[in-house]
């Protein structure tokens, strides 16, 4: 009978450790959750400044960022032609280390006018120069551009490509000066919702995130001293080595939607 109590007693204890140690985990899986912050609140774009080429920042030409049922969406329905009126939405603040989630995904018809390789094109650009810095006529921010594209039967190829427009990255060791590098990502098709994240630790290092998977690495991204505003941005950002740097959706000429723009803070 003591044998039975005691073992009574034991099973007991261990269904309450079990219970506790779920109960904790479930408790920190809440905390790592409610750590990301929703930079698109779903309903305004009240956070976030427009700068399309050809206007003043904060001119929205055409309702070109909008939003709609809940979603950022990206539209040219009142473009008679797309002109090169390539726009970018900054995010009010400049961010170093975190990480950026993003889902998207291309609808629709390309804008009439449009350059050819803007066909299901749209990025997140990082470490990023603010939009009252840009020239009135400048096509794209100095940043690091996480490129976005859809594939069909008419176009494939990977998508979370990065992009250095006024700026170089290092892979290998080795830097480089091309303009984009593919990543190891897989086409993506249709107009299905596609889940995007990139690491981003200062100068140290940026990851492409697909899906939950790797598909791209590079490390100390910086200032191009070929670019025209070299001299101007290496002054405001007290160097040629980028640590940190605004954020901002891209608008290149085909119509799409993003549904979540989050970003958590990641330790330095």
């Amino acid at each position: 009978m003591k044998h039975t109590k005691l073992f009574v007693v034991l099973l007991s204890t261990i269904f309450i450790f079990t219970m506790g140690c779920h109960q904790k985990k479930d408790n920190q899986s809440q905390e790592n959750e409610s750590e990301w912050i929703q930079l698109f609140n779903g309903n305004d774009l009240n956070d976030w400044t427009v700068k399309i080429k050809g206007y003043d920042a904060g001119e929205n030409f055409g309702n070109t960022f909008r939003v709609e049922d809940g979603m950022i969406k990206v539209r040219y329905d009142q473009y008679e032609a797309f002109d090169d009126r390539f726009g970018h939405l900054f995010y009010k603040e400049p961010f170093s280390h975190y990480i950026i989630r993003v889902e998207y995904r291309f609808v629709g018809e390309q804008c009439p006018g449009a350059p050819e390789w803007a066909y299901k094109n749209s990025g997140i650009m990082i470490h990023g120069q603010s939009p009252l810095s840009m020239d009135k006529d400048q096509d794209f921010p100095v940043s690091i551009e996480v490129q976005l594209l859809g594939s069909d039967s008419l176009v494939q190829r990977p998508t979370l490509n990065v992009c250095t427009p006024g700026t170089n990255i290092v892979m290998n060791n080795r830097l480089i000066l091309d303009h984009c590098i593919n990543s190891n990502a897989p086409p993506v098709f249709g107009e299905d919702w596609v889940t995007a994240e990139v690491e981003v630790r200062g100068n140290e290092v940026i990851k492409h995130i697909l899906n939950g998977d790797t598909v791209l690495v590079y490390n100390q991204p910086q200032l191009d001293d070929r670019d025209p505003n070299f001299e101007k941005l290496e002054a405001l950002n007290g160097g040629k080595m980028l640590n940190k740097g605004t954020i901002s959706l891209q608008s290149e000429g085909h119509p799409c939607d993003f549904r979540k723009v989050e970003l958590k803070i990641v330790k330095e």
